[in-house]
């Protein structure tokens, strides 16, 4: 991590060395979940982004900047959930055990049996106030930069021109869109003029959003490979760029599924490289999720057969002596009894299969094998 007197460097400096830091991590995290249209946890992430240092107005110009990627729905939906945390987040409402100036109630005095006239602490139902939540109350959230309409709003020509020059750096040249001029004007005037005029973020931050919010999208690879670079041209150092999709990997942000995560598979966990996570969904079925690069060793179903059905991501499935096979949701294998084989997930995805035996005869039993190794597994695209 690069600090210069004693400070971590803020993205978009053209500085290297540099770690994510916990705002950049916030509006990553909001980004990337408002992609997905998951409400549910937007909202505990945004509360948590707005503790570790993300303006209001930081997040405002986020969600508004990313109805060009994810539509206005997502968008507007996104909003309502930032207005909602703001009118309930610092009041007791939100927070049952909260008095207004910030003290904890608790059962402490019932299970004790003393009352509120021998302890000014109690109240008169026995339960007690004391100054912990004070003590742990959360940051004050920063309103920000205050808003200012750009000057570019009212002047069509100045947009389309800082529009012009805000594409060129992001793609690394000129880039005119010939097969549809339409496009090819709302990208420049609009969105790489009007909504980037904005002050509220960085070029560099606004590809950092940008990244994060494709991350956490289906179907949109060509353009989340462009925006990687397009980060990388903004002002982000290269391995920051790498670690913020490592990042959102590893947390989980980009594994969109309605299927339970299910707890660490540590029974198995010997037999894996990286990390699974196992769900009984019932009737002998399991989902098995796998994160990003993570795989099961080489090994053989005896006397049964294993049915493997992609629900979520992208992974692979190989028999010994053949070409892997993608797996993607929808694609069922039935894994015959006794061939060595292996699954797990791709390198840039989580991957999630639901898993069962059938044909299952006396004497089943599965036998595990060497790992795969890398020089297997990396020429995997």
């Amino acid at each position: 991590m690069t600090t210069v007197n004693g400070q971590r460097l803020r993205v978009g400096d053209g500085t290297s060395g540099m770690t994510l830091t916990e705002r950049q991590k916030g509006l990553a995290a909001c980004a990337c979940l408002m992609a997905q249209g998951d409400l549910e946890r937007l909202e505990p992430t945004v509360r948590q982004a707005l503790d570790n240092g993300v303006t209001i107005n930081e997040l405002k110009e986020a969600f508004s900047q990313l109805y060009a990627y994810t539509g206005f729905p997502r968008s507007l939906n996104a909003l309502g959930v930032l207005s909602k945390v703001l009118e309930n987040g610092r009041s007791s409402e939100s927070h049952p055990s909260l008095l207004e100036d910030g003290r904890v109630v608790t059962d402490e005095g019932k299970a004790n049996g003393r009352s509120s006239e021998s302890h000014p602490s109690l109240l008169e139902d026995g339960r007690v106030v004391t100054d912990e939540g004070k003590a742990n109350k959360q940051p004050e959230w920063q309103e920000g930069k205050p808003w200012t309409r750009p000057a570019e709003w009212d002047d069509a020509r100045k947009a389309y021109e800082l529009g012009m020059k805000n594409q060129t750096q992001l793609s690394g040249k000129p880039f005119n869109y010939e097969f549809c001029p339409q496009d090819d004007y709302y990208l420049k005037s609009h969105l790489f003029g009007d909504i980037f005029a904005g002050d509220q973020l960085t070029n560099a931050d606004r590809e950092i959003v940008t990244v994060a919010a494709l991350s956490g999208l289906e179907g949109v690879a060509p353009q989340l490979a462009a925006h990687k670079r397009g980060a990388v041209n903004m002002g982000n150092p290269q391995e920051l760029v790498d670690e913020l999709c490592a990042w959102l990997d590893s947390e989980g942000y980009t594994l969109h599924s309605k299927w339970p995560k299910g707890e660490p598979n540590t029974g198995y966990a010997q037999y894996f490289i990286g990390n699974s996570y196992l769900a009984d969904v019932g009737g002998g079925v399991h989902n098995v999720t796998f994160e990003p690069r993570c795989r099961n060793n080489w090994h053989i179903h005896h006397k049964q057969v294993q049915v493997l059905i992609c629900v979520a991501g992208r992974g692979w499935y190989q028999e010994w002596g053949k070409e892997p096979q993608e797996m993607t949701p929808g694609t069922v294998i039935a894994i015959p009894a006794e061939v060595k084989h292996w699954h797990g997930a791709a390198k840039d995805s989580w991957f999630q299969h639901l898993t069962y035996h059938k044909d299952v005869q006396d004497g089943a039993s599965n036998e595990w094998l060497e790992p795969v190794t890398d020089d297997i597994y990396d020429i995997l695209q």
